[in-house]
């Protein structure tokens, strides 16, 4: 694991169409941008944050989010998101998270992600299949 630097910063972008409503994911009944699509976007920006950082083999996994979801935003528009490295201790990494719509702010928070050996993680996680 290579050292991750404080203030690296990560984008996503993403438009919001059909499949990213809350409506159709069933986190509301509204058709606006549901608040767990917001999220993976805020999660798609930190692993661009950190993706250069990344020795072979490794990736990083989400582990903790506290996420607010402030203005709704409508089909159509564009969302975009912005993750910067606020800490690192060890191989956990911690990052303050804002979303933007074209007429401001619609969300922030803090967001963790730990760095984990691909293979390793994916064979503990599939051994659950055994038990």
């Amino acid at each position: 694991m290579k050292e991750f630097a404080l203030g690296t910063k990560g984008e996503a972008e993403t438009q919001v169409d059909e499949s990213r409503l809350a409506c159709t994911v069933g986190s509301g009944s509204l058709p606006v941008y549901a608040t767990p699509m917001m999220v993976a976007l805020m999660e798609q920006a930190a692993c661009v944050a950190v993706r250069d950082a990344l020795e072979e083999g490794e990736t990083s996994v989400g582990t903790a989010l506290n996420i607010l979801h402030t203005a709704a935003t409508p089909p159509g528009m564009e969302a975009h998101a912005v993750a910067e490295v606020t800490e690192v201790s060890g191989r956990e990494i911690t990052f303050h998270v804002v979303a933007y719509d074209r007429c401001g702010k619609i969300g922030e928070g803090m967001h963790k992600r730990v760095v984990v050996r691909a293979e390793r993680f994916l064979e503990k996680t599939n051994g659950k299949m055994a038990k």
